[in-house]
């Protein structure tokens, strides 16, 4: 007798679920527990990391990615201004810069502005300097184009109401439509912190003191000091997770408050 759709579906849960199964059962059986131990959950070790993993690499993390992001968007808001300008030259200018930094990878632009610039300018750059303005310009690229779709879908009559008032186009934008802008685009704003969180760990390419290490950085060196195989990056990564994980749920927190405000 054929079975019905409920029945098939049933039986194809049974089958996955089974599968699933007898392959971690497998993984288990084959994974060498004891050197996992001593090369990943080696946490015995470690306590040399800390608290200067917490102290410098958490901090410096921190103020790398306000840096980064306080740059990004202040350039993303005046690049989307000039990507909705009705004169073309900004709007050439603007799709220009938003293109190429788009298109190019944000450690090629850390080894520009960290050796390239003050090689070829004979400048020398802080290293919090450098993260701020290689992090910002390629975030700006990025928060451009969200601010722009933002802007947009700031319905038209709110610009039209405020300049039959009466109201200078200026102060029209910076009171009326931008606002509203930026409430709309808070959940892609949010995770556009998280990446920059990330992209921080980029410094690692510039000569740093201890004090200016960041968490990747705690990582990578803890791996060849204190010979616990990949205990520091795990903890590293752990540490990443405090950050970003708040930072994920903030976001869903405004999508999920923009969508009942949509409704």
């Amino acid at each position: 007798m054929a079975m019905t759709a409920r029945q098939r579906a049933k039986v194809s849960l049974y089958v996955q679920a089974g599968l699933f199964v007898a392959v971690i059962v497998a993984v288990v059986l084959a994974t060498d527990w004891q050197t996992v131990g001593t090369s990943v959950f080696n946490f015995g070790k470690i306590a040399p990391m800390f608290p200067d993993i917490i102290l410098v690499g958490l901090k410096n993390t921190l103020i790398y990615t306000a840096l980064a992001f306080v740059v990004g968007l202040s350039g993303g808001l005046i690049l989307a201004l000039m990507k909705l300008s009705t004169f073309p030259v900004y709007r050439w200018l603007a799709t220009g810069y938003i293109e190429f930094f788009r298109g190019v990878p944000a450690l090629l632009v850390f080894i520009a502005f960290g050796y390239g610039v003050p090689l070829a300018f004979g400048v020398l750059w802080d290293v919090h300097v450098v993260v701020m303005v290689s992090l910002g310009i390629v975030a700006s690229a990025y928060i451009a184009e969200t601010l722009r779709a933002g802007l947009q879908a700031v319905p038209p009559g709110q610009l039209e109401a405020a300049r039959s008032l009466g109201m200078p186009l200026p102060r029209a934008m910076v009171t009326i439509v931008i606002p509203q802008a930026f409430r709309i685009v808070l959940p892609p704003l949010t995770n556009e912190v998280i990446l920059l969180t990330k992209d921080s760990s980029l410094v690692f390419v510039l000569g740093l003191t201890t004090a200016q290490y960041e968490l990747t950085k705690f990582g990578r060196d803890g791996i060849s000091s204190l010979g616990a195989g990949l205990t520091p990056l795990l903890v590293a990564g752990a540490i990443y997770l405090v950050i970003t994980i708040p930072l994920s749920l903030l976001a869903r927190k405004f999508e999920s408050r923009s969508a009942r405000t949509k409704r």
